[in-house]
């Protein structure tokens, strides 16, 4: 009888050596380019400066050039000079540097340079194997972890994991830290600039679609946190795929790589909580193709709304509109699916619709809710942040705007105001008179005249005509720029909003 387990490991494929026989892989590294930078910085210390932003002694390879490293790090930083003199003390009892020779290695290292000027190539190298070597350390990490039966890490939970992890080692040294001189930050500037004369519209972000509303506040902007707070049935859902489908199907002028000018259509991703993928994308259509939502759902359509909605469907294929519909998502699964959309198909915009239905983390369940609101907002702010990108948050109103006779939002009126207000950048509301018109239609009093009930009902049709439509779109907080409000036109039927007609306008007055 065989034993299955010898048969296992047969069909196991043996790592080769350079002779072919069976060996051991060391983990990457390169120490002559360790000793090489190490003996640049000790010949001349202006080559430290070179590599300080994204190395650090955790990075080499050998314990005993990171101890180098570090020794000339803490002296290049406290003004002093590095050199083989004045690491003789520094290094009198280390047993890394004793291993290798001690002093007389240090001299080595000093002696053996060549040229200084490759210095920040030579480091980019050192740092190379050490992203290789943590790449393998994640592996083994993945590995062990699935082969470790656990209920309290299921298998998604750890592909999240996974997922984080290379995302960080990807991110990892790609960000730069510190002063800027003002002459890159001038060129920054220009280059802004010059994306929004690119845009035709004076814009620096992501435009939503909307004239006076990209006016008002420059489009979307990179590492932005926006909140689209409304009562229910203002229209939240419906500007937020107004402006999803915009910003997907506009397309942008950009650099390539090779320098020239290309056009590219932004990439949104849509974290659904509420709503499913179809039903996004059957009010997509519903306002491209002017039919109905309910009647596209029904199937109760003409031939001629059909081939609308047939030919509105074929043009949106090609859309980078990413919807993920998973209910009850957590901040860490949300973070972990954008990372890994970014690394896939570029992101532009994340819209989240709505904030409240996140499932707050694990160890904080059973906390007050503004603190769990708290911990919410301050990871989409810090993903809008890492990925550099525009976060669209949509709120839900307390009731206490029901009870003021002006209804249009305030502030005050988010739920969880407080930390919302805080790490929002921009806080805009949808207010819709025609919503609380309608629910305000005048009834026939008692012992009231007709005469008097007939001059109240007209002028309720006319300030509903007035308001018929439209929509106030309020930005009550921007963090880099004025607030004020602008006015939509609304269909309800499509669940459209567009820009108002320059004749338009809404009452002032109440009856």
């Amino acid at each position: 009888m065989t034993d299955p387990m010898a048969d296992e490991v047969a069909n196991i494929t043996p790592l080769h050596g350079d002779e072919g026989g069976i060996g051991f892989r060391s983990p990457p590294h390169n120490f002559e380019a360790e000793m090489a930078l190490l003996g640049a910085i000790l010949v001349n210390n202006r080559s430290f400066e070179r590599v300080q932003e994204f190395l650090f002694p955790e990075h080499f390879a050998d314990p005993a050039h990171a101890s180098v490293y570090a020794a000339c790090a803490h002296l290049i930083e406290h003004g002093q000079i590095a050199d083989p003199v004045t690491l003789k003390n520094y290094f009198k009892d280390d047993a890394d540097l004793l291993a290798i020779g001690g002093q007389a290695y240090i001299a080595e290292l000093a002696n053996a340079v060549i040229t200084i000027q490759n210095a920040l190539d030579l480091g980019r190298e050192v740092y190379d194997c050490f992203l290789r070597r943590e790449l393998i350390d994640i592996g083994s990490q993945v590995v062990n972890g699935a082969y470790e039966y656990e209920l309290e890490t299921p298998a998604p939970q750890q592909i999240e994991r996974a997922e984080e992890m290379l995302f960080q080692l990807a991110e990892e040294g790609s960000t730069e830290t510190g002063f800027r001189d003002f002459k890159s930050a001038v060129t920054g500037a220009i280059d802004m600039a010059a994306a929004a004369y690119k845009r035709d519209g004076q814009l620096v972000g992501v435009p939503t679609g909307f004239t006076d509303l990209d006016k008002l506040l420059g489009g979307l902007h990179e590492s932005d946190l926006v909140i689209i707070a409304a009562r229910p049935s203002m229209g939240k859902t419906a500007l937020a795929t107004n402006v999803a489908y915009h910003a997907a199907s506009t397309k942008q002028r950009k650099d390539g790589p090779d320098g020239t000018e290309i056009e590219e259509s932004e990439s949104v991703a849509f974290f659904s909580l509420e709503m499913s993928a179809e039903q996004l994308a059957t009010r997509i259509i519903s306002e491209q193709a002017h039919v109905r939502s309910d009647s596209i759902r029904r199937g109760d359509v003409r031939e001629e709304e059909y081939n609308r909605v047939f030919a509105v469907s074929q043009a949106l294929h090609g859309l980078k509109l990413f919807i993920d519909d998973t209910p009850a998502l957590t901040m860490s699964q949300i973070r972990t699916r954008a990372r890994r959309l970014k690394r896939q198909h570029g992101l532009s915009l994340i819209i989240i619709d709505y904030l409240q239905l996140i499932n707050p983390p694990a160890n904080s369940r059973g906390d007050n809710r503004v603190q769990e609101v708290s911990q919410i907002t301050r990871g989409l702010k810090a993903l809008a942040k890492e990925l550099n990108v525009p976060v669209i948050a949509l709120s839900q109103l307390s009731r206490a705007v029901e009870q003021r006779e002006d209804k249009r939002p305030q502030l005050s009126d988010l739920r969880e105001s407080g930390s919302i207000e805080q790490d929002a950048d921009v806080v805009t509301f949808i207010y819709r008179e025609e919503y609380y018109r309608e629910r305000e239609k005048p009834t026939p009093r008692d012992s009231e005249k007709q005469d008097t009930y007939l001059e109240r009902q007209h002028r309720y049709d006319e300030l509903m005509e007035k308001c018929r439509g439209k929509a106030e779109v309020i930005v009550a907080k921007q963090r880099h720029g004025p607030i004020g409000t602008v006015t939509l036109q609304f269909n309800g039927d499509y669940t459209q909003f567009a820009d108002l007609s320059p004749d338009d306008y809404l009452p002032e007055d109440r009856y």
